[in-house]
């Protein structure tokens, strides 16, 4: 869930996920919890394709796990398909630029803000080469 509405709904076998104290996978029947999403992709093996996988590059969030359903709160979410990798990459040369621009003028607010805006677009591209 973002934002703009729903990015995915389907079941799943497995949720592969990497919170800010590491990698998780979620089997059905998971331990209810809360934990504090990285800036990464989230892999889903889907119930009725186990050969199937779907990608998503989240910005961070919230993954709550309730009772055998698994939601993600993030300010964004993109599936694979619908990435633009082309508009990332050129996300990824601007945050590049900005960071050497904040370095230069030694602003620390601009250049970590730019870095994240790196660490974002380089997430796009790996999730939208998933295809």
């Amino acid at each position: 869930m973002t934002p703009d509405g729903l990015v995915y709904d389907h079941h799943a076998s497995i949720v592969s996920v990497r919170t800010l104290d590491g990698e998780m996978g979620i089997l059905p029947r998971h331990e209810n919890m809360i934990a504090v999403l990285a800036v990464d992709e989230v892999k889903v093996k889907r119930v009725d394709d186990e050969n199937h996988v779907n990608w998503i590059a989240v910005n961070g969030g919230v993954i709550e796990v309730a009772n055998g359903v698994i939601t993600i709160v993030a300010d964004s979410a993109e599936r694979a398909r619908d990435i633009d990798v082309s508009r990332a990459e050129r996300a990824k040369l601007r945050a590049e630029r900005e960071i050497e621009e904040a370095q230069d003028k030694h602003l620390i607010d601009q250049e970590r803000r730019a870095k994240i805006a790196l660490q974002r677009a380089i997430n796009r591209i790996n999730v939208g080469n998933r295809l």
